[in-house]
């Protein structure tokens, strides 16, 4: 290993060794706030054309060909309602882009459509059973796209007036009796007259004269839209939503639109709210664990959700279950998943896994591929994610490199990208950041070789530790 010591480099700021533990130079952009990068913060989408042909080095990916465009077919079976009772299993070995694959599909099926990722291990937990876990996974994938007409008071505040009254259950003190609101549109204006309980949501809301608001008839709920334009300042930057005053009566109908999940459904009957009294609030924080939500609950919920959608005032969206390591699931969990898939109301299905042939979990004599039964694997349709060469890693490199503002020297790119291919890309991925951190204690920008090197000789790669480990034993 080289020394903690290390010389800087040729057209440094400074002459002086610089340590590993130094504390770097101050830097000019310090009131500036990074961003944390996410492993897959790159993905955009799955790059295709109008043909559904993959576009070289688009939406974030970089190779992978026929596998974006075998997604991109999913996607279009997803959209038009075509592939339920079937899962998505990508297959491929670690660190070739299944996740990125299944993230990429999320989105291109649009930001409105539930996306529910989990892992395999996921499902052993000693509060619930496991057929529970999977169950609620699927619940919350499942959307549903409630539309109501409803009655409403909307416009500008113009007046905010609490009336107050002698308290008649004390002689002390006074209480509001009730509150005249004013509001405002382009057509007319019309003051209203409330409830003390709707006077203590406009306080909950922080509502002031000159903000855009909107009462519902029937519940009394009050919702604040935002700040008057007509209050707009002129300044750079403001915290405050400007909205414009609204059309129309202040009395109308207006239709409203709520995206709520199956599973949000279930939970909120599975565990409704009590009183307001101090006892009924400390009891549900003293409540601890999941609950586990009853076969009869859901039937229920699936009863008033059918009657919703017959009426037409809701819609149901499927979404997307991503199940990761599905190979660590074991053999109750996919006689379970075979169950759901054929249920009315499935979601699409996306599995991933990085095993061959292996034993299913759960038993001691079923080999199975990917260690799936072959039961499920006949409902499944199968990419496969390729291995990258040294070219495709070194773009990927690159273009981490851009998404996190790191400068790579001259060969660096070349070295790390052969790293990639001795060891793994993910390793070549994480030499990026601590590189350029030691390149910055050097007072440099870019990375150069030496950085590289010396993180090389710092953090060991899998098979470099596996290797030293058996010259060990031996």
């Amino acid at each position: 290993m080289s020394s903690v010591m290390r010389p800087s480099t040729a057209g440094a700021s400074s002459s002086a060794p610089v340590a590993h533990n130094a504390v770097p130079p101050p830097s000019t952009t310090s009131a500036s706030r990074s961003s944390r990068i996410a492993p897959h913060s790159h993905i955009k989408g799955l790059g295709l054309n109008a043909e559904g042909y993959a576009v070289a080095d688009s939406g974030g990916f970089v190779g992978q060909v026929a596998a974006r465009e075998a997604c991109g077919v999913v996607v279009d079976l997803v959209k038009s309602r075509k592939f339920s009772g079937r899962a998505l299993l990508l297959v491929g070995p670690p660190g070739t882009g299944k996740t990125a694959l299944a993230l990429a599909i999320s989105q291109e099926l649009g930001a409105k459509v539930p996306f529910c990722p989990m892992v395999g291990s996921e499902v052993y937990s000693t509060e619930v059973k496991k057929t529970e876990v999977l169950a609620e996974a699927f619940r919350r994938a499942i959307g549903l796209r409630i539309k109501e007409t409803k009655e409403v008071y909307e416009g500008e505040v113009t007046e905010l007036t609490p009336t107050e009254s002698e308290n008649p259950l004390s002689g002390y003190g006074k209480t509001v009796s009730h509150v005249i609101v004013g509001l405002k549109t382009v057509r007319g204006t019309k003051q209203l007259r409330l409830d003390p309980s709707i006077y203590e949501a406009i306080l909950k809301e922080k509502i002031q004269v000159g903000d855009v608001i909107y009462v519902e008839a029937n519940t009394g709920a009050v919702k604040r839209v935002g700040r008057s334009d007509a209050y707009a300042s002129s300044y750079d930057l403001e915290s405050e939503t400007y909205v414009p005053l609204p059309k129309g009566d202040v009395h109308k109908k207006k239709e409203l639109v709520q995206d709520v999940t199956l599973g949000d459904l279930d939970a909120a009957n599975a565990r409704p709210q009590g009183g307001q009294d101090i006892m009924s609030v400390m009891g549900s924080l003293v409540k601890s664990g999941r609950t586990e939500i009853t076969e009869k609950l859901r039937r229920e919920v699936n009863r008033v959700v059918k009657g919703y959608v017959d009426q037409g005032v809701a819609e149901v969206v499927p979404g997307v279950v991503f199940i990761d390591e599905v190979h660590m699931l074991d053999i109750e969990c996919f006689t379970y998943l075979n169950a759901l898939l054929e249920s009315p109301m499935a979601p699409t299905v996306i599995l991933a896994t990085n095993r061959g042939n292996t034993i299913v979990r759960g038993t001691t004599d079923i080999y199975a591929p990917h260690g799936i039964p072959v039961d499920l694997l006949d409902r499944c349709v199968i990419v496969r994610a390729t291995t990258y060469n040294k070219e495709e890693i070194a773009k990927v490199l690159q273009l981490r490199a851009n998404v996190e503002g790191l400068q790579l020297g001259e060969g660096v790119l070349d070295t790390l990208a052969q790293k990639g291919v001795d060891s793994s890309l993910r390793y070549a991925l994480q030499l990026l950041t601590p590189a350029s951190i030691l390149a910055g204690l050097s007072g440099r920008k870019e990375i150069q070789l030496e950085d590289v090197s010396e993180m090389g000789e710092l953090f060991l790669d899998a098979k470099t530790s596996s290797a030293i480990i058996e010259q060990r034993e031996t």
